[in-house]
C-alpha cells in the first residue's frame, strides 16, 4: 500500500487493520530472512567442516598408504635375500641330501618353517 505524505501525518484515518498488517508482515519478513540467513550460514559452515574432514582423512590415508608401499618393499627385499639364503644353503644341507626329495608342488605349514633341523624325526630317540 502506497502512502502519500498526507497519510502517513494522518494516519488517524488509516484503517487500523492494515497498518498492523503491513508492519507485521514486514516483522514475517525480516524474521523469516534472518532465520534464512543463519541456516545458509550454518549450512556452509557444515561444508567447510565436511570439506576439512575428508581433506585430512584423505592426507592420513595417503600417508597410510606410502607406509604400506614400503613395508611391502622392504618385505619384498627380505623375501628376495632369504629366498637366495636358501638356494645357497639347500646345496649343502646334509638334511636334505639323505631325506627323499618333496615334490615341487608340496606347500609346508608356516610353523614347520620355524623349526630347526633337530627337531626333525629322524633325530628323536
Amino acid at each position: 500500500m502506497e502512502t502519500t505524505p498526507w497519510m502517513s501525518q494522518n494516519r488517524d484515518f488509516l484503517p487500523e487493520r492494515a497498518c498492523t498488517e503491513d508492519s507485521s508482515d514486514d516483522v514475517r519478513k525480516v524474521q523469516r530472512r534472518e532465520k534464512n540467513r543463519i541456516a545458509a550460514q550454518k549450512s556452509r559452515q557444515r561444508q567447510t567442516q565436511k570439506a576439512d574432514t575428508l581433506h585430512l582423512e584423505s592426507e592420513d590415508l595417503e600417508k597410510q598408504n606410502a607406509a604400506l608401499r614400503k613395508e611391502i618393499k622392504q618385505l619384498t627385499e627380505e623375501m628376495k635375500y632369504f629366498t637366495s639364503v636358501l638356494s645357497s644353503h639347500e646345496p649343502l644341507c646334509s638334511v636334505l641330501a639323505t631325506s627323499a626329495p618333496s615334490p615341487p608342488e608340496v606347500v609346508y605349514s608356516a610353523h614347520a618353517f620355524h623349526q630347526p633341523h633337530v627337531s626333525s624325526p629322524r633325530f628323536q630317540p
